[in-house]
């Protein structure tokens, strides 16, 4: 069994739905700190004019709050903006609508944290990508511990043989904590072709609902790294 643990992204890059792809059960981390100027809240939509932001507002009231409890600043019309700005970043895109329909197909403005929405909107990316991965939260789990013993804590409660990690956490993840629980590591690569994508240069670090918007039906077969994930601890 291998499980795959990340926070909560909006409209996240294709590299996102390759780690939920290539785990048998995700998770996502909601009941941690949220962070801000972070993935979180945000992402990125390219235009003829280059990488923009699109940014979900939120209250942010304390370092100590957590993502699931970030609730959503819908005193703004944030959401028609969203869908504007991607219409006229698609419309010359072959499947502009399926990537707007994603988006338009989900009540923004009734989820009350980001947590939810997020997740929403993963859901219904997942089954356009056609990934069958079961989705978790962690605030459902009841973990208990810090760092590396809360992860070996929920891997412990969903049977997790293999730990699937970006490798940005091998600055603080315990790897003996791993051996010891016989926990095998691994480290996802994220190593893409190009796609056909408009207005100019490629640049992969974008939502996936470009990669959608351009690729249609085909942008499943986009999403899997060309290099095989790292072991780290067997």
């Amino acid at each position: 069994m291998k499980v795959g643990v990340i926070q909560s992204s909006y409209i996240p890059w294709r590299g996102y739905f390759d780690f939920i792809a290539s785990v048998d059960a995700f998770v996502f981390h909601d009941d941690i700190q949220y962070t801000k100027s972070d993935w979180r809240n945000r992402n990125r939509i390219k235009t003829p004019k280059g990488t923009e932001w699109l940014t979900v507002p939120v209250h942010y009231k304390e370092v100590s709050q957590l993502i699931c409890e970030t609730s959503i600043d819908h005193s703004t019309s944030w959401q028609q903006k969203h869908l504007r700005k991607m219409q006229e970043s698609f419309r010359e895109a072959p499947y502009a609508k399926a990537a707007l329909d994603i988006l338009a197909s989900v009540p923004l403005d009734k989820f009350e944290t980001i947590s939810n929405l997020n997740i929403e909107l993963t859901k219904r990316i997942c089954y356009y990508l056609c990934i069958a991965t079961p989705l978790i939260t962690s605030s459902d789990l009841s973990l208990v511990g810090t760092k590396t013993d809360r992860l070996i804590d929920l891997l412990k409660k969903l049977n997790a043989t293999t730990y699937l990690s970006g490798p940005s956490a091998d600055t603080y993840l315990d790897k003996q904590a791993f051996i010891r629980n016989r926990v095998r590591l691994e480290y996802k690569s994220y190593d893409y072709d190009p796609y056909p994508q408009l207005w100019g240069p490629f640049e992969g670090a974008v939502t996936v609902l470009d990669l959608i918007a351009n690729c249609g039906p085909d942008a499943k077969s986009h999403i899997r790294s060309r290099t095989p994930d790292k072991l780290i601890i067997e």
